[in-house]
């Protein structure tokens, strides 16, 4: 008897382990969304010409959309914001330790879409740097903070049993705006991953591009999502499936029009009907070993220019306007040292995601993906911070806008230093380094 229930009670931690090891296993996703769009005039973010001009209604609203990921205990949350850049690093530091706490997310990849048509989110709660002057402003991004933190909470509380595919074509919406010499860089990869229910029908898409969203006029000032959002309201409008914008490389590269996608509606429409097509070929399937891995890093990078000399930040002042210049530099360039922050995450083995907290030069990115062996590789700009351009040390030799240190502020080489440890950090969660001698 002894014997038969020790035999027992072995087959039931067996049973145990095996109801473990399959929870661990699973694979969910969940999303949510929130309404972003500023409710009083503010400063617009983006065209330095228009210094410090408020606000003047909305052409369209912008959103926040967020999509978690969740194997076993750990959780990735993907959002996409109609913003021009990602969240400040204070800001980013709150949000992570914040959605950590509540919702158990260990990892977040935040990116705006670059979108000229987007308010300012610099400013802070402190003299000279917005309080007191654009109080409102001041209000929107500490609003915008909690509106992201519930975002991504409720997007993991919605996780649900799902599978995941993607796919990609190479379109010719998109050229470089910097580089005179041939053949020009430009990364015209438009991707897409989509998340599905187990019977088929989709979650969220996720599509990934490269194009600056600066169709619009300097002198509209109105909120818009731009392409981005246009793009958007046509796939969802197809496919019945919430879609999310995540900006490529997207330093040194515009929009390529036509006489028949001249104007952001027609731009938009044109891409959502490249997704559309590429979405509906992708075959979704449950993970065999599901898993998220992730590295978060931030660099430290001597300054092309030295923002201790008071004249230089007079001159950044008038270039856009006193207090924003000065909220900027305050935060970022307290120690006169450039952080830029690096996010590695692997899903599944197989899908690399790397985001980067600047406007990253295409060749980047197609250096990247052309370098990694994982099945996938995406790049993420303006993404968990913005550290303004990142060219390649070719495009800096050339110089020109993007490549100068008036606006390229980061040491020479420092993109190639990020995308070089980010390559290293897929292939360490690849397993592909050996870590002990042999036979030791």
């Amino acid at each position: 008897m002894r014997r038969f229930m020790r035999s027992w009670f072995g087959v039931l931690v067996a049973w145990g382990s095996m109801a473990a090891a399959v929870e661990a296993a699973t694979f969910k996703v969940g999303y949510a969304q929130r309404e972003i769009t500023p409710t009083k005039p503010v400063p617009m973010w983006g065209y330095g010409a228009r210094h410090n001009a408020l606000s003047q209604g909305v052409r369209d609203p912008l959103f926040a959309k967020a999509v978690v990921i969740e194997t076993g205990e750990e959780k990735l949350a993907i959002v996409g914001m109609d913003l021009g850049r990602a969240p400040r690093t204070d800001m980013m530091e709150r949000i992570r330790k914040a959605v950590k706490t509540e919702g158990g997310v260990g990892f977040v990849l935040i990116s705006g879409s670059h979108t000229h048509s987007g308010p300012v989110i610099e400013l802070r709660d402190r003299p000279g740097e917005g309080k007191g002057v654009y109080d409102d402003a001041v209000t929107y991004a500490a609003e915008l903070e909690k509106k992201l933190v519930d975002v991504i909470i409720e997007a993991a509380a919605k996780a649900r049993h799902a599978r995941i595919g993607w796919g990609s074509a190479q379109v010719a919406m998109n050229r470089n705006r910097h580089s005179k010499i041939e053949p020009k860089p430009v990364d015209s990869e438009l991707a897409v991953v989509r998340f599905d229910d187990l019977e088929g029908k989709p979650i969220a898409l996720i599509v990934n591009f490269a194009a600056h969203p600066t169709m619009l006029s300097a002198a509209d000032l109105r909120f818009s999502a731009e392409y981005p959002g246009q793009m958007a309201i046509e796939v969802e409008r197809s496919l019945g499936a919430p879609c999310v914008f995540m900006q490529g490389a997207a330093g040194d590269l515009s929009p390529r029009t036509t006489d028949a996608t001249r104007g952001i509606e027609a731009f938009g429409k044109a891409l959502a009907a490249e997704v559309i097509a590429i979405a509906k070929g992708i075959h979704s399937t449950v993970p065999d070993k599901p898993s998220i891995q992730g590295v978060d890093e931030t660099f430290t990078f001597e300054p092309r220019l030295d923002f201790r000399n008071p004249l230089l930040r007079t001159v950044f002042g008038q270039a856009f306007f006193p207090e924003l210049a000065a909220a900027y530099v305050n935060q970022d360039l307290a120690d006169n040292k450039l952080h830029p922050h690096l996010t590695t995450v692997l899903i599944n083995g197989e899908l690399a995601l790397v985001g980067a907290s600047g406007e990253f030069f295409a060749e980047h990115a197609i250096r990247l993906k052309a370098r990694s062996r994982a099945k996938k590789t995406l790049f993420f700009g303006y993404c968990n911070g913005h550290h303004m351009y990142f060219p390649t040390i070719e495009a800096a030799a050339e110089g020109g806008y993007g490549a100068d240190a008036t606006v390229s502020w980061a040491a020479l080489g420092a993109g190639e230093q990020m995308m070089d440890k980010a390559l290293i950090n897929i292939y360490t969660m690849m397993g592909k380094f050996q870590t002990t001698m042999p036979g030791l």
